[in-house]
């Protein structure tokens, strides 16, 4: 009988003919073998089914999923969550790959701290103590807001319990910081395991959204200070209160610099929410 816990590994993908069979050779060659490969195409216009297709007639561990109309990037990492039969979720994107050592070193982090609902990894290294370690919700907040920085992290960069996934109902469909405003409510509830750097490998290229989205700093803005006023914060009032501070500070310096579009009924809105904190 194999003691490893299953690790369902979910691949969501949108024209990455490119780029898709070295995703899925990258998690083939895992030191770890007790995973599932899940593939879930948003209506591809290449061969990106074609070729998942392929792999999945060679592996009986690969399952290959269309869905019937285009949801997008969050909603899509849903529905490959909604396949999964693992104890863990690892996500690696169809244009990523990963180490062949990277499943079995997540996995084995992972089993060190049962209490520990999801974990992170590609991190700086701390000056005080050694990854993986686990933070406390409070202790997460503060890593973030008043440390190194955790939750500007792609899901590349996550291990998540399966139950803690579907018991926060998954990510929402916020463009381009689905993750971001994922990783807030996960850490208001479940202590995170914090992990090194050579686990995953991300690729940059022309084709990623990313590279067409501008709007980062007001919506990653906005969510920080609907989180700072949520009463789930974990931090405490003075601690959001100076954070919030420095964000106001943040706002006026990047409308005088041009970094953000004037648009009179966001900031508006925003520093009400400031103001009546």
């Amino acid at each position: 009988m194999n003691e490893q816990p299953l690790v369902s590994v979910l691949m969501t993908t949108y024209n990455r003919e490119k780029y898709l069979a070295e995703a899925i050779e990258s998690v083939l060659a895992s030191t770890y073998k007790n995973f599932e490969l899940i593939i879930v195409d948003d209506r591809s216009k290449d061969r990106t089914v074609e070729i998942a297709r392929e792999y999945m007639s060679k592996d009986e561990r690969i399952q290959v999923y269309v869905n019937v109309e285009n949801l997008g990037d969050y909603p899509n990492r849903n529905m490959a969550a909604s396949y999964a039969k693992g104890k863990y979720i690892k996500y690696v994107d169809a244009d990523d790959m990963i180490y062949p050592h990277g499943l079995e070193v997540l996995v084995t982090m992972m089993e060190k701290f049962p209490e520990a609902g999801w974990g992170l990894c590609s991190l700086k290294q701390g000056v005080s103590r050694l990854f993986p370690f686990q933070l406390t919700p409070k202790e997460a907040y503060e890593y973030h807001y008043f440390g190194p920085g955790l939750f500007v992290r792609a899901p590349l960069s996550s291990i998540i319990k399966k139950e803690v996934f579907d018991s926060v109902h998954g990510f929402k469909p916020i463009k381009m910081a689905g993750d971001y405003e994922m990783w807030h409510r996960l850490a208001q509830k479940f202590p995170v395991v914090l992990m090194p750097q050579g686990i995953i490998w991300w690729r940059q290229h022309d084709q990623q959204e990313m590279n067409s989205y501008r709007d980062f700093i007001k919506v990653y803005e906005r969510l920080k200070i609907n989180f700072l006023l949520d009463p789930l914060c974990p931090l405490t009032k003075e601690q959001s209160q100076q954070v919030i501070k420095n964000t106001r500070i943040l706002l006026k310096k990047q409308l005088l610099k041009g970094i953000i579009k004037f648009n009179p009924a966001r900031i508006k809105d925003n520093f009400i929410k400031l103001k009546e904190y």
